[in-house]
C-alpha cells in the first residue's frame, strides 16, 4: 500500500534538509510512497503545527520542529 508523506515547511534550510532525508530513505529502500511538499502556511496551519519542518505520514504528524535521521524516517515508514 502506498504511503502518503507530507513535509510541512515554508522552504527554510531545515525543511529542505528534511525533504532530502525523506527522499533518500524512500528511494534507497524502495518505499512505495508519494512525497508532497506543503509550503502554504494555511495548509500547514490545518495540521495545527507551529514549528516546522514537520513530517506527516498518512495524515499522522510524526516529527515536528527538527530534521530526523534516515534511520528514524525508515522506522516510521516500516
Amino acid at each position: 500500500m502506498s504511503r502518503v508523506i507530507k513535509i510541512l515547511g515554508t522552504g527554510c534550510p531545515k525543511c529542505k534538509s528534511m525533504t532530502s532525508v525523506v527522499k533518500e530513505v524512500v528511494s534507497e529502500n524502495n518505499v512505495d510512497a508519494t512525497i508532497e511538499k506543503v509550503e502554504d502556511i494555511m495548509e500547514i496551519m490545518k495540521f495545527n503545527v507551529m514549528s516546522t519542518p514537520a513530517l506527516v505520514i498518512d495524515d499522522v504528524i510524526t516529527i515536528k520542529g527538527r530534521v530526523p535521521s534516515k534511520a528514524e524516517v525508515l522506522a516510521l515508514l516500516n
